[in-house]
């Protein structure tokens, strides 16, 4: 072997192994009794999976977004995904509710994170300086408290008007960004900026579970789970700012959506 090929060889031995080491294994699939359950995925982006493998169609859905790969682990006797990228509670209400009814064992979602514009938010800090990212967070901030919850607690009595038997887990939304290196090549993102969009998402998460606990759902946080891997750490499980797609920017990859999402889901349902 050329002393070439030797360190070529060496190289891949060793990301290899640095990959096993970092990435952990998806919690224990096989939820009890999930062969009989019907189970319907609802959401926006986060559930129809942008930033994962396999996207197609208008709602950009993929096979390896958590609902999918739940899916996949546990056999439910049927599986259907709403989920669309680009949701809001308005076109969730409007729009996904087909095939929820009293039969309905299993109902999953996120939802809320376009209606207060957190794309146009993100897109704002991408642009502007660290007074500008601030301000657009705090705009957003106003529409999590004076708006949101109502809209949420519309949206989740429609859903249990519609699965009234049904065990339905909503799952909120990753901190973004790591703040322990200084620079980060994501858009531009200063730390100030990152600090901004990480304090409205961890708001926006408290909102939402105080809304889907008062409605008698399962609150489940992702939190914990991409905590040190947030984008521009050293192993995310996000992806940065992209061109091919740009969809899939500030959206989980595949190792977030089957390390952070999917042992998140199995957590709620024990």
């Amino acid at each position: 072997m050329s002393r070439r090929t030797n360190v070529l060889a060496c190289f891949a031995t060793s990301t290899l192994l640095s990959f096993l080491i970092a990435a952990p294994a998806a919690a224990a699939a096989g939820a009890t009794g999930a062969a009989d359950w019907d189970y319907v995925a609802l959401g926006d982006s986060y559930s129809s999976g942008v930033g994962a493998s396999g996207q197609s169609g208008l709602c950009l859905r993929s096979s390896n977004a958590y609902p999918g790969l739940w899916r996949t682990a546990n056999s439910p006797r049927s599986y259907r995904s709403n989920a669309c990228s680009g949701a809001t509670t308005a076109s969730l209400r409007s729009g996904q509710l087909t095939g929820l009814n009293a039969e309905t064992d299993l109902v999953t979602l996120t939802i809320g994170g376009n209606d207060i514009g957190f794309a146009d938010t993100v897109i704002t800090c991408t642009l502007a300086g660290d007074s500008g990212c601030a301000s657009a967070v705090a705009g957003a901030l106003v529409k999590v408290r004076d708006q949101l919850p109502a809209k949420l607690n519309a949206t989740y009595a429609d859903i249990r008007g519609k699965a009234t038997n049904a065990h339905v887990v909503v799952l909120g939304y990753p901190i973004l960004f790591d703040e322990t290196v200084a620079n980060c090549g994501a858009g531009g993102m200063s730390l100030a900026k990152r600090k901004s969009l990480n304090k409205g998402a961890a708001e926006l998460n408290r909102v939402i579970a105080a809304r889907s606990q008062a409605a008698g759902f399962t609150w489940s946080s992702v939190e914990d789970q991409f905590a040190g891997h947030g984008i521009c750490g050293t192993n995310a499980w996000l992806h940065g700012l992209t061109v091919l797609p740009p969809t899939d920017s500030f959206h989980p990859n595949n190792a977030g959506y089957r390390y952070g999402y999917l042992p998140a889901l199995n957590a709620a349902l024990g």
